[in-house]
């Protein structure tokens, strides 16, 4: 082991460069001016005008600090979903909040669990705490439950479970929830990210907020960067035990979320009109793009979130790196997800008609069909 103290320089502590950096969905392509980006689950529709309404009144309070504790949009959230204002948290996005959870959790050696193709942020976080990652292999796309609680040990600390999932869209049911939930120690906690939950209308399905009310070891995120289109803003939530909350509100950073990302999406949340009309958009042409793309000779993954993922052959001329390329010499920008161990998809998140169109006329082009 390296002697730190006596190094020449200083030395992060192990493991650190061991972490692979998070990769962004593409935002240019080489010779194409203005593209399509279908790359990051963006809300193709922008975001509410009544956020930016309030975003551009925001400027006026530019030279403030804002409230520590986002009083404003913690009581909103409190209104909106019949929630106890002090078993929230909020971060910069969802993801300081999955770092905040490893932070407050895992000592060095205890583990992390999550589906072999789970989002990248979560191994991030654990790995900067030297913690573990166990990676848990999935059926057809999807979170096998059994395999979560067969990994589990006495220095397993964090489930972190996506439902919907990103990047596959798979879900899995309220009452596979609750097994999963039923079936852990009462000392691991289980995270639920709900980033794409207001995409999923399924019956079976539920956001997770109900059964965390009464459990002592459920947590529950949400973002303003999908349906709300405020990824620029960075503005995520997580429903949490009181005392919980208590412990992981002590190690966030003051001020973490700013004034105009605060009533911006204070605004957007009471914009339901705005909301219908992006999950109304989804639900109009998710099937329409997995049918079409499937028609193509191509592996469409069933979606419950605005995006779709897309299986290509291993045959060179037809791989998923190929069709990447291509579809972005057309000025359409999609995901390559070989860093979610899933080397021949790509994932492309739902545009407008001419949007959606255009990716499967490029698609057919490609293919030769």
């Amino acid at each position: 082991m390296t002697d730190r103290f006596a190094a020449p320089r200083p030395v992060p502590k192990p493991g650190i460069l061991d972490i692979a950096p998070y990769k962004p969905g593409k935002a240019a392509a080489e010779g194409v001016v203005d593209p399509v980006k279908l790359s990051a689950n963006e809300n193709i529709l922008g975001s509410s005008p009544k956020a930016r309404e309030a975003y551009a009144e925001a400027a006026m309070k530019l030279h403030l600090y804002p409230a520590g504790r986002a009083d404003i949009l913690r009581a909103a959230v409190s209104e909106k979903f019949g929630l106890e204002p002090e078993r929230l948290l909020f971060g910069c996005g969802s993801d300081e909040i999955f770092q905040l959870l490893n932070q407050t959790f895992l000592e060095p050696g205890d583990n992390m669990i999550q589906g072999a193709h789970g989002f990248a942020a979560y191994a991030i976080g654990t790995r900067a705490c030297q913690g573990e990652v166990k990676y848990v292999p999935e059926k057809n796309f999807t979170i096998d439950v059994d395999a979560l609680l067969e990994a589990v040990d006495e220095r397993t600390r964090l489930i972190f479970l996506a439902n919907p999932a990103n990047p596959t869209g798979t879900w899995i049911s309220a009452d596979e929830v609750r097994r999963l939930h039923e079936g852990l120690p009462p000392s691991v906690v289980l995270v639920l990210d709900g980033a794409y939950a207001e995409f999923n209308t399924d019956p079976r399905f539920e956001d997770g907020l109900g059964m965390a009310r009464n459990a002592h070891n459920i947590v529950v995120t949400r973002t303003f960067s999908k349906i709300h289109g405020l990824g620029a803003l960075r503005v995520g939530w997580a429903y949490m035990p009181a005392e919980m909350a208590e412990a992981v509100d002590r190690i966030r950073l003051p001020f973490n979320v700013n004034i105009p990302a605060q009533l911006a999406a204070v605004a957007s949340l009471a914009d339901e009109e705005f909301a219908a009309r992006s999950l109304a958009l989804v639900e109009q042409w998710r099937p329409w793009l997995t049918q079409q793309i499937s028609g193509l000779g191509l592996d469409v993954v069933p979606s419950a979130a605005n995006f779709v993922l897309v299986g290509f052959p291993a045959t060179p001329g037809k791989t998923a790196v190929e069709a990447e390329a291509f579809l972005a010499s057309k000025g359409l920008l999609t995901r390559g997800v070989g860093n979610y161990g899933l080397p021949d998809h790509l994932r492309i998140t739902i545009g407008l008609e001419e949007h959606n169109r255009a990716v499967v006329e490029g698609l057919a082009e490609f293919m030769g069909k």
